[in-house]
């Protein structure tokens, strides 16, 4: 039997980092995340553009001298969250309409048209959090025959020894599962 501290949880993962407030740390937080993603197998469009649109927001409105801003992407079962994290809860994020022919203002816009929830949840003091949710797509069911690539979450190892002849059959562990990490 394996001990449940050496059983991997295969239904949460997470990340997190700490970022500068500029420019090239909202363009890291965007490889960053793309690389975690990657990392799960999970696809990386379209988290990887809120990533970089909240990013930049956080380093450009978020900005307080010598406070990082906090990148958290994790999974929980079918959904992506994406939490940035700065240090101006005194200014919440509010979508508007850019002008057509300005530069800048899209960023929430985006956001929302790519993400399937999104929101403001104030932290403590001085601190806010924009987040964006992702369902992710299901994965793909094996065909019946075909070997399960990937590791499993938890091993299994044959039974040793005479079982009584009145005994069924052992069963595998609750915890085994096929993963796509």
């Amino acid at each position: 039997m394996i001990p449940e501290s050496a059983q991997p949880d295969c239904h949460f993962r997470n990340f997190s980092v700490l970022l500068s407030p500029t420019p090239r740390g909202a363009r890291l937080a965007r490889l960053l995340a793309t690389e975690q993603l990657r990392s799960w197998g999970l696809p990386h469009d379209p988290a990887a553009h809120i990533v970089a649109e909240l990013a930049n927001n956080a380093a450009g409105h978020g900005k307080v001298s010598g406070r990082n801003f906090r990148l958290l992407l994790y999974v929980i079962g079918g959904t992506l969250r994406i939490e940035v994290t700065d240090t101006r809860g005194d200014r919440l994020p509010e979508p508007r309409e850019a002008a057509p022919d300005s530069e800048t203002g899209r960023g929430l816009a985006l956001v929302a048209a790519l993400a399937d929830r999104w929101g403001v949840a104030p932290g403590l003091r001085p601190r806010k959090t924009v987040w964006a949710e992702l369902t992710l797509p299901a994965p793909e069911s094996p065909k019946p025959g075909t070997p399960h690539p990937g590791p499993t979450c938890a091993s299994y190892e044959l039974p040793t020894g005479d079982k009584a002849p009145h005994q069924a059959p052992p069963l595998p562990p609750a915890a085994q599962t096929h993963s796509r990490e």
